[in-house]
């Protein structure tokens, strides 16, 4: 025990070490690793395997070592869906269409997808999706008939069943969520954050249970909101977005909350970046290094968003980090490497 304690010990000084002798990242290079004539909003990354899922019914695997893709289309009878979310349990891979009908496949015998779940209606649009654990799952959509759309497996993704409105909070009127990049929903053990339009719902048991927490992100417009949220633990956290229509606005579209979502402070409001579909914390730098991105470019902030700087001006929807160093973005025909130096 003495010697595990000790161990232990000394991989956390390295590791504070570590961190404190970051420099910030100045710039990053972008080397495409996947091109088509697809929108791409929904990536993953498992291991050294990059999974992605997007329109035309296309979804696919990238492997990160040789480069090699695996890709298949995914059809309805006759109709061709568009996949904006995705996730992974330890054994299975999900996706999530947008639209009516709204189509949840999940990874079936001889590497086929399986049909687990089926919306129809007016209203239908489903716009991210996650896993607590390998049983447990949830995937958020647009308000129907003033009720938020939410659906959550207990049985490792076999069945879905969705939630009654009446432990749901109440919806505004004109709220909805927007399917930019899979990522307004968070989870951090049974906790769990909803970025909708206009505010932030909280679960602190896994579904069963709701609140909603109000935001000072600007959320008037039918394209006004916030567009993406990250937790680095279950108190801090980051919600970008703003209004894709207006994307040079930079007011009031970036907040950060110290304690859990209850209360929002805006950080370089009337400072760039404007508009951004994705934020993430980048790993191991204790939730001060933040990088957001959309068509507008790739920012990147180390003081925990207090100023920002525009590392590029490529246009990307969606991003994932594989180490604290290398990240993958993806976003209207492409996917691609960057590499943060």
């Amino acid at each position: 025990m003495r010697k595990f304690l000790l161990l232990f010990i000394v991989a956390s000084v390295f590791s504070c070490v570590e961190e404190e002798n970051r420099l910030p990242f100045t710039s990053v290079e972008i080397e495409p690793i996947y091109v088509d004539t697809l929108s791409i909003r929904a990536i993953d990354i498992v291991g050294n395997t990059l999974r992605y899922a997007a329109n035309k019914g296309t979804f696919g695997n990238i492997d990160l070592r040789t480069g090699k893709i695996m890709e298949g289309i995914q059809k309805y009878h006759t109709s061709i869906p568009e996949f904006r979310a995705m996730t992974h349990s330890s054994t299975d891979f999900f996706m999530l269409s947008v639209g009516n009908p709204a189509l949840l496949y999940k990874t079936g015998e001889e590497g086929k997808m399986k049909l687990v779940y089926m919306e129809e209606g007016d209203g239908v649009f489903y716009d991210s999706m996650t896993f607590w654990d390998d049983q447990e799952g949830i995937a958020i959509g647009d308000t129907v008939d003033g009720c938020f759309s939410i659906i959550i497996t207990r049985d490792g993704g076999n069945s879905w069943n969705k939630l009654s409105c009446n432990v749901l909070p109440e919806a505004i009127e004109g709220e909805g969520a927007f399917a930019a990049s899979d990522t307004n929903i968070k989870t951090i053990g049974n906790k769990t954050w909803v970025a909708t339009t206009k505010r932030i719902l909280f679960s602190p048991d896994k579904g069963k249970t709701w609140e909603a927490f109000e935001t000072p992100i600007l959320n008037k417009g039918e394209a006004e909101g916030i567009y993406s949220i990250d937790f680095w633990t279950e108190y801090l956290g980051i919600a970008v977005g703003g209004d894709y229509t207006n994307p040079d606005g930079n007011s009031a579209n970036k907040a950060m909350t110290f304690d859990g979502g209850k209360t929002w402070e805006l950080i370089a409001d009337g400072k760039n970046p404007q508009y951004k579909s994705c934020v993430q914390f980048v790993p191991n730098t204790s939730g001060k290094e933040i990088v957001a991105l959309g068509f507008t470019g790739i920012s990147y902030s180390s003081d925990q968003g207090n100023s920002w700087k525009q590392l590029s001006d490529e246009s990307f929807y969606t991003i994932r980090f594989l180490n604290d160093s290398i990240a993958y973005a993806a976003g209207k025909n492409r996917i691609a490497k960057l590499v943060f130096k």
